[in-house]
């Protein structure tokens, strides 16, 4: 698998574009890196950049960048609501695929060594590329900001890494930069009807891992009380792995709760939005919505979409485009700009626009495809196709059921009928495609060289491979049609009796699903020399036809029987 990090910038500029297309310019001139966001922000005076890429080419772009940030931006004159001590203030990188923590923060602090050599710029280390736990905390690097750099770099204590250990001419110009290696973090603003920075603030404290200081007496500016061995004494806030201050956006004429979730798997952005929610109820005011900074995974907005859907007491068993539609709206993402989740959610700004999928085409243009002269789409992807059709069937009905009147206290049950559903439904989608990328990869591996020993010992190599993958995956076509004759089944049993003649359809779709699957992993069979595989995928895959066949047989009687 092909190593990819995320390097996620974020400079001292957010309202003048010119000077932050210059340094995006930058980034783009490195192949094998690609520029996923810019997010400016005009309150903060602050963009956040994220591009993506392999890791030798994201470190040539990151120092391209910094670089270009240090030449046009100049800190002596920088002003803005958030915290920060450089022309680029924060350099994150983040393990995508193929990598490690480990290995990422090896590339972190290789960059951050470039940075402070190449640029003269001074250099701390946080998150997991911390040479030292106090400085794994990004706020302890940053403590005093800018103004206080001239004192902190004269401490030995807040020596850099890397570069320079004083505030020279050329440090005034450019600052310190934090370079880091950490999970995903989502930077996220809650919404209140309020222009108080104050009452923002005690939001933040409410929710924050950190939380709030126990003062003696005035609980605002009170003295910090202190234990016996003199440490302040502080009250947890209610979530962990979350770190939140409050402040006024301009731009909006509203206070927020700025958040950044440092580990979306301890505490999801939905859990942040409802806890905030609670306590700005409790401190009399209200969330009015929220604003994504940067980007995020597809599943964090999939499980805020499930959440919302369970509090209403409806199916969860619906398409992503569906709870991506219900997160946004229940989050408040649209409240101050239009969220579109192709431009903010990373798995989608990763697809590569030119490969054209069968999956994303009209049931025409599949059907147009499929009938020209060309040998691909072929009978396996139209099985699975088949397949997805049978299942989405099913699923039609666990839905249809979950929301039918009169049987309120089972939309659990057919909720999660629903889900399983669409899990199968969405892996055959995927398989449309793959088969087709299956077979091309057989006519790639037949047009290799054969003149030297060598190149024909690589060829055979070559189509062994792209033979025993065009078996396995209408093999696991076979398998995911196959398991959802189970939800068919159930669904004519026990779902909505209006609908039974539809769980019927999906049977029949099924069914051919299964056997159409089949056909192509026999035909493909004849061309491996693996015997021991292709014995064990073959006994199985004449139990799974016998079984779906029977299946199929049960499930068209008991609608025989509901609809006589």
């Amino acid at each position: 698998m092909k190593q990819l990090i995320e390097c996620v910038p974020n400079f001292s500029e957010g309202r003048n574009m010119a000077i932050i297309k210059q340094i995006t310019d930058q980034i783009e001139t490195v192949e094998g890196v690609r520029l996923l966001d810019v997010d400016p922000g005009k309150a903060t005076n602050r963009t956040v950049v994220t591009f993506v890429g392999t890791p030798d080419e994201v470190l040539d772009a990151a120092v391209l960048a910094v670089k270009k940030a240090s030449e046009i931006i100049d800190m002596r004159f920088h002003k803005g609501e958030h915290p920060r001590f450089g022309a680029t203030d924060v350099c994150p990188l983040i393990p995508i695929a193929g990598i490690t923590m480990e290995e990422t923060a090896a590339y972190a602090r290789k960059l951050a060594e470039r940075i402070g050599k190449e640029l003269g710029i001074p250099v701390y280390c946080y998150e997991n590329a911390a040479f030292t736990a106090e400085r794994r905390n990004l706020a302890n690097c940053r403590s005093g900001e800018y103004e206080g750099l001239p004192e902190k770099l004269k401490n030995p204590h807040w020596e850099p890494d890397f570069g320079p250990a004083e505030f020279n001419d050329h440090v005034a110009r450019t600052g310190v930069t934090a370079v880091g290696a950490r999970d995903f973090l989502v930077a996220y603003n809650i919404n209140l009807n309020t222009t108080s920075v104050r009452r923002a603030n005690a939001v933040a404290f409410d929710i924050r891992e950190k939380g709030r200081p126990v003062r003696e007496g005035n609980p605002i500016n009170g003295k910090i009380k202190k234990d016996e061995n003199g440490k302040e004494i502080w009250t947890p806030g209610l979530l962990k792995a979350c770190k939140a201050i409050g402040w006024f956006i301009e731009e909006y004429g509203i206070a927020q709760v700025s958040i950044n979730l440092t580990n979306i798997s301890i505490t999801p952005v939905h859990v942040a939005f409802e806890e905030a929610s609670r306590m700005a109820v409790e401190r009399g005011m209200r969330v009015s919505g929220s604003e994504l900074v940067g980007l995020i995974p597809l599943q964090a907005m999939l499980d805020a979409g499930k959440h919302f859907l369970k509090k209403q007491k409806r199916s969860v068993g619906v398409s992503n485009e569906e709870l991506l539609k219900i997160a946004v709206k229940s989050l408040g993402l649209d409240d101050l700009k239009p969220f579109i989740p192709k431009e903010r959610i990373i798995e989608y700004l990763l697809e590569n626009p030119s490969d054209k999928k069968l999956v994303g085409m009209s049931i025409e243009g599949f059907a147009n495809e499929t009938a020209s002269e060309s040998p691909a789409p072929g009978g396996g992807s139209v099985a699975a196709a088949m397949g997805a059709f049978g299942i989405s069937l099913a699923t039609m009905v666990a839905n249809l059921s979950s929301h039918k009147a009169g049987w309120d206290e089972r939309w659990e049950e057919f909720s999660d009928w629903a889900e399983k559903g669409q899990k199968i439904k969405d892996e055959l989608l995927f398989l449309i495609d793959e088969d087709t990328r299956a077979f091309n990869k057989i006519m790639d591996a037949f047009s290799l060289p054969k003149g030297s020993d060598e190149e024909k010992a690589a060829r055979t190599n070559a189509i062994q491979d792209a033979t025993k993958y065009a078996i396995e995956i209408p093999f696991r076509v076979m398998k995911r049609a196959f398991e959802s004759m189970d939800i068919i089944k159930a669904m004519a049993e026990t779902g909505n009796p209006n609908s039974v003649t539809d769980a019927g359809v999906g049977a029949l779709a099924a069914r051919s699903a299964v056997i159409g699957a089949w056909l192509n992993v026999k035909i493909n069979a004849g061309g491996l020399n693996d015997k021991e595989f292709l014995n064990s995928i073959l006994l199985q895959g004449e139990e799974i036809v016998a079984k779906t066949q029977m299946l199929e047989n049960e499930i068209l009687e008991i609608v025989k029987v509901k609809i006589a």
